[in-house]
């Protein structure tokens, strides 16, 4: 895909986006033979392209493999990009210096997907939430104590606790430290790491609620990678759909759940469990594992598994992500074309 056939012409004239990506590419090496030579690579990101407004919540979800929190930490540098630009209200962050970098950081934090393995077991809560404070040289030893405090009564904790060691919390707990680190640099951009995962149902909701609450208070714009589409439908303004490293749906929450586009969405939305045992939802069943990102299919990457693949134009056409209505993109040879849902007559395979 070029600049112009991607989903930011939905900027408006005079609007900035705070994180703006373009033709993100990520590829790992795979070495081999005697001398370790490069004789292939897994294609974890490959032209993943969206941006996100200030104070917007964009969920990007996708089965394990997916490539979603390889576009996370490649975004913020935790992994070098093969190719692609990311921009930060407008500075690009590839080719910042050191220096700039440095700078970058303190407007993009990360809420790690472990919360057990996320804070080092030899450091108090006080030390992991100010360790950022003193990085960046912010305050004196007793201002960064109080801020330190503060900010963790703000998500939940109390400023006693700053003297504990993480393994005298719960995973919720430890997930709240984890965030307060984060906010600890007052940041603009949040990106959330299937941050609710590794937790039990009923504190989900909590830390659910507590984002919700934080992105209100401090003005914060999330990227919130998930897995689970109840959650990523509940928590975010626009959802990008990823598949073997690329971006195969995008659209505002309420409509993409409503009327999706593309098939591999459907069998997201149909794996929702429906709290009414009196209704019976739509269940998708897709054939198979996701395809080894070192070799892809060709044409269309999702038509082995798709219900509504034709051949031969899905396997060897790849569609183009491109507008199917306003605001709502898709890379389907048949998106807009009819109904992507199967229709509920039981379960589906691929074919």
């Amino acid at each position: 895909m070029t600049s112009e056939e991607q989903p930011l012409t939905t900027v408006r004239a005079g609007e900035q986006p705070l994180l703006e990506v373009r033709e993100l590419v990520k590829y790992f090496d795979i070495k081999g033979g005697f001398l370790q030579r490069t004789v292939a690579h897994v294609k974890a990101v490959d032209g993943v392209s969206f941006h996100i407004m200030p104070g917007e919540t964009l969920g990007l979800i996708g089965e394990s493999g997916s490539g979603k929190s390889t576009v996370a930490r490649t975004i913020l540098r935790l992994l070098p990009a093969t190719s692609g630009e990311v921009f930060l209200e407008g500075r690009p962050v590839f080719n910042a210096s050191r220096t700039e970098l440095k700078s970058m950081r303190r407007e993009m934090q990360i809420i790690f997907q472990d919360p057990y393995g996320s804070l080092n077991p030899r450091m108090s809560v006080g030390e992991i939430v100010e360790e950022g404070l003193f990085v960046h040289g912010i305050g004196n030893p007793r201002s960064r104590e109080q801020q330190v405090s503060r900010l963790l009564e703000v998500v939940g904790l109390r400023g006693q606790h700053r003297g504990r060691f993480p393994h005298e919390f719960s995973g919720g707990q430890r997930q709240r430290i984890g965030i307060a680190r984060a906010l600890a640099l007052q940041p603009k951009l949040m990106i959330a790491d299937e941050p609710v995962s590794a937790l039990d149902v009923s504190i989900q909701s909590q830390i659910l609620n507590l984002l919700d609450d934080l992105q209100r208070e401090f003005n914060l714009t999330y990227l919130f990678v998930a897995h689970n589409m109840a959650v990523v439908e509940q928590v975010s303004d626009r959802i990008a759909v990823m598949y073997l490293g690329r971006i195969v749906e995008m659209a505002p929450s309420e409509q993409l759940y409503r009327q999706p586009k593309h098939p591999y969405t459907s069998a997201l939305i149909s794996a929702v469990p429906i709290p009414d045992p009196a209704r019976k939802g739509q269940k998708v069943v897709l054939k198979g594992d996701i395809p080894s990102p070192i070799n892809p299919p060709s044409g269309c990457r999702f038509h082995t598994r798709c219900p509504i693949a034709q051949f031969p134009i899905c396997s060897s056409e790849d569609p183009k992500f491109e507008q199917k209505e306003d605001g709502h993109w898709a890379a389907c040879h048949f998106a807009g074309k009819g109904e992507t849902r199967v229709p509920a007559t039981g379960e589906i395979q691929a074919v």
